[in-house]
C-alpha cells in the first residue's frame, strides 16, 4: 500500500455526532422494515415476465456455451494465459521494475482516475484483474454463437450490467478513494452513506431511488428554465409558452418546437448560456415551445390521437390566433420528433400546409433498430408494464428514470453509489441531474400504443398502416424541407436508425451528425465550441448510413449556426418583434407555467 493510504492517526468522528447518526439510521431502519413486511402481507410479490425472460436467455446462452466444449476450454485457457502474464507483471511491478500493463481500462472510462489504481501495487492488481475477468466474461458470452437476436441482446446488455456492478471501484475496501476516506474519518464515511442509502429508499416509498442531485438548490424560474415569456395557452394536455423577443424585430414565420413529453421541455432551457430556446430567441425567431401535463390517472385513456389533437394541431391553432401567421417552422426533439412526423403525415393527407419545414433533434420515425432500448421491449416485457400500468392508469416516472440510467450505469448509477453510500457526500447540485431527476408519467393508452406500435411492429414507416383522427398517414407524402440532427454517441436514438427514418420523407432532406451524444451533442450551443458536426451535401441521401458518413464533412463547433443558416434561406422576411403580450390570446400565466412545475417525487413543491 501507498504510505498514504494507511493514515496511522485517523481522525475518529464526534461522539455526538456519531449517536445523532446512529439514531437516524435505527429510526429509518425500523420504519422502512416495519413498511416493507407489510406491504408484502398486503400483495404478493410475483415474478414478471420480463424477469422470466432475461433468465429464459441467460438459460439458453449457458445451454449453447456448454454445447461447445472445445470453445469454453479455449476461452478458460486464454483466461489462464492472461492471469499468469499478470502474476508474472505484477511480481516485477512489487519489485520496482517497470512493466507494461496487461490490461488497460478505456480512454472514457472515468472509474480508475484516482493516481493509486497505477502507482499501487495492490490496487493496479485489483484492476487488471477485473479488467481481465470483465472482457473474457463479456467475449465468452458475446461469441456464443445460435443465439436468436433478441437472445443475443439481453445477455449482452445483461452481462454488462453485472460486470460492471462487479467493479472493484463500487466497494469500499477496494476503492483506494473510499479507502483513504474510511481510514481517515474512522469510518464515519460508511455510516453518513448508510444513513444516506436509508433516506434514498425512503424518499423512493420503499425502493431505492438514488439521489443524484440537490433539488433543493434549484427553482423552475428562478435558476433554470429562465428565459422570458408568457403562457398563450392550454388545455388538458399542454401549455403553449411564446418566448418575448430580444430583437427589434424578429422573422415572419414562427417557430415551434415540440418537446419530449418523455421529459420536460426545460433541457432547451437550462441556463442562459445553453439554452436553445434563449440563443433562437435571440437569433430573431418567435419562439413557441410546449410544455406538456405531467399526467395522473385522469388522463389514462389519452391517446396517441390526443397528443395530436390537443398538443401539435392545437399548438398550430394558437400560434395562428395569436400571431395571425398561417405558416410556421416547426423542431422537434425526441418522441416529440415522432409526433411531429405524425403530425406532417396527417396535415400532408388534409392538404395542410401551416409547416413549412421541419426540424428533427435527434427523434427516431423508423424503429427497426432502436439500439439498446430495444432490450426491454418485447411481447413479455410490454405485457408485463401493461399490467402494471393498469393499477394507476399511468407508467411511473421512476420506470422510465431506471432504465435510461441503466443504459449508463457507470455514469448514473455506480458513480453516485461511491459518493452517496461509500464516501458518505451528499450529491453536488447540477441543473441537467437536476432536469434528469425530474420524471414525468405516461398515459397507459399513449404509451402502450406508443410501444406496441412503434417499437415493436414499426408500423409508423408502412404506408397506411396507422391512422390518426381516422386519417391513415403515409411518412413519403410529407414534402416540406426537413432537417435531421443526430449525434454519433446517441445510446437512445442511435443515429443509424434516425438515418433510416431520414430517408423515408418525400421532400428535401439536409441530415447532419453531431459528436457527443443524445443530450450534450445536442444543447451543444456556439459559444462552448464542442464537439463539431458533419454533413454531406448530396442532393439525395445515400442508401446506408456508412455510405453518407463516408463522404462526409468534419466542421467544427456547433451545428446550430447551420441549422440557422439552413432555416433562414427560406425564411428570411422579417416583422416587427411580437410581444406575447399584446398578442390576440389572452396571457394566463408567466412562463414556465404551472404544468412544468407537477413533479411526482412526494418532497417536491407541487404546482399551484
Amino acid at each position: 500500500m501507498a504510505a498514504e493510504t494507511t493514515n496511522p492517526n485517523p481522525e475518529f468522528p464526534d461522539p455526538q455526532e456519531l449517536c445523532k447518526i446512529y439514531a437516524e439510521v435505527a429510526e429509518r431502519s425500523s420504519k422502512l422494515i416495519s413498511e416493507h413486511v407489510q406491504r408484502q402481507m398486503s400483495r404478493g410479490v410475483t415474478p414478471f415476465e420480463d424477469e422470466l425472460g432475461i433468465a429464459q436467455a441467460f438459460m439458453d446462452m449457458t445451454g449453447k456455451l456448454l454445447a461447445n466444449p472445445y470453445r469454453l476450454a479455449q476461452t478458460q485457457m486464454s483466461l489462464v494465459r492472461d492471469y499468469l502474464s499478470l502474476w508474472q507483471n505484477a511480481t516485477m511491478h512489487f519489485m520496482g521494475l517497470p512493466t507494461a500493463p496487461v490490461a488497460m481500462p478505456a480512454k472514457d472510462d472515468k472509474r480508475f482516475r484516482d493516481e493509486e489504481w497505477n502507482n499501487d501495487f495492490l490496487f493496479d492488481f485489483i484492476k487488471q484483474t477485473y479488467l481481465i475477468s470483465a472482457r473474457h466474461i463479456h467475449d465468452a458470452v458475446n461469441s456464443v454463437e445460435g443465439l436468436d437476436e433478441n437472445s443475443r441482446k439481453k445477455v449482452d446488455f445483461f452481462t454488462r450490467q453485472y460486470i460492471d456492478a462487479l467493479s472493484p471501484t463500487n466497494f469500499a475496501l477496494t476503492n483506494p478513494e473510499v479507502f483513504r476516506e474510511t481510514m481517515r474519518s474512522g469510518g464515519q464515511n460508511l455510516l453518513r452513506g448508510f444513513n444516506n442509502l436509508l433516506r434514498d429508499i425512503e424518499e423512493g416509498n420503499g425502493q431505492l431511488k438514488i439521489r443524484m442531485t440537490d433539488t433543493s438548490a434549484f427553482e423552475l424560474g428562478k435558476n433554470v428554465a429562465t428565459t422570458p415569456g408568457k403562457i398563450v395557452f392550454q388545455n388538458d394536455l399542454i401549455q403553449l409558452i411564446q418566448y418575448t423577443p430580444t430583437t427589434t424585430d424578429t422573422f415572419k414565420r414562427p417557430l415551434l418546437i415540440v418537446p419530449p413529453w418523455i421529459n420536460k421541455y426545460y433541457i432547451l432551457d437550462l441556463r442562459e448560456k445553453n439554452s436553445l430556446i434563449k440563443w433562437a430567441t435571440d437569433q430573431g425567431h418567435s419562439v413557441f415551445v410546449i410544455s406538456w401535463v405531467n399526467p395522473d390517472a385522469h388522463l389514462a385513456q389519452k391517446g396517441f390521437d390526443d397528443y395530436l389533437q390537443e398538443g401539435t394541431l392545437a399548438a398550430l391553432d394558437a400560434i395562428e390566433a395569436q400571431t395571425g401567421e398561417k405558416e410556421i417552422n416547426a423542431a422537434a426533439y425526441c418522441l416529440g420528433g415522432t409526433l411531429l412526423a405524425i403530425t406532417l403525415a396527417y396535415l400532408a393527407a388534409k392538404k395542410d400546409k401551416r409547416i413549412v419545414s421541419a426540424t428533427f433533434f435527434a427523434a427516431l420515425t423508423d424503429f427497426s433498430e432502436p439500439g439498446e432500448l430495444g432490450v426491454f421491449i418485447d411481447e413479455g416485457q410490454v405485457s408485463s408494464l401493461e399490467k402494471k400500468m393498469s393499477e394507476h392508469g399511468y407508467l411511473d416516472g421512476s420506470e422510465m428514470s431506471n432504465t435510461f440510467n441503466l443504459l449508463r450505469a457507470n455514469d448514473l448509477i455506480w458513480s453516485f453509489v461511491i459518493n452517496n453510500y461509500l464516501m458518505g457526500k451528499d450529491p453536488f447540485p447540477f441543473d441537467l441531474l437536476y432536469w434528469n431527476s425530474d420524471s414525468t408519467r405516461m398515459p397507459a393508452k399513449m404509451h402502450s400504443f406508443y410501444l406496441r406500435n412503434m417499437y415493436m411492429a414499426n408500423k409508423l414507416v408502412q404506408p397506411g398502416a396507422l391512422a390518426f383522427l381516422d386519417t391513415p398517414i403515409d411518412l413519403s407524402k410529407i414534402k416540406i424541407p426537413c432537417y435531421f440532427i443526430s449525434t454519433i454517441e446517441d445510446h437512445i436514438a442511435p443515429w443509424k436508425t434516425t438515418y433510416i427514418g431520414a430517408r423515408n420523407f418525400g421532400g428535401p432532406v439536409r441530415f447532419v451528425l453531431g459528436g457527443s451524444g443524445h443530450i450534450a451533442g445536442i444543447v451543444n450551443p456556439p459559444s462552448a465550441n464542442k464537439y463539431g458536426y458533419r454533413t454531406n451535401d448530396a442532393k439525395t441521401l445515400p442508401e446506408s448510413a456508412d455510405a453518407w458518413l463516408a463522404k462526409a464533412t468534419q466542421h467544427p463547433g456547433s451545428w446550430w449556426n447551420d441549422w440557422q443558416t439552413w432555416v433562414t434561406s427560406f425564411n428570411d422576411e422579417k416583422v416587427p418583434a411580437r410581444d406575447p403580450v399584446q398578442g390576440k390570446l389572452k396571457v394566463i400565466e408567466d412562463a414556465p407555467g404551472s404544468y412544468v412545475k407537477v413533479r411526482i417525487d412526494k418532497n417536491s413543491k407541487k404546482a399551484a
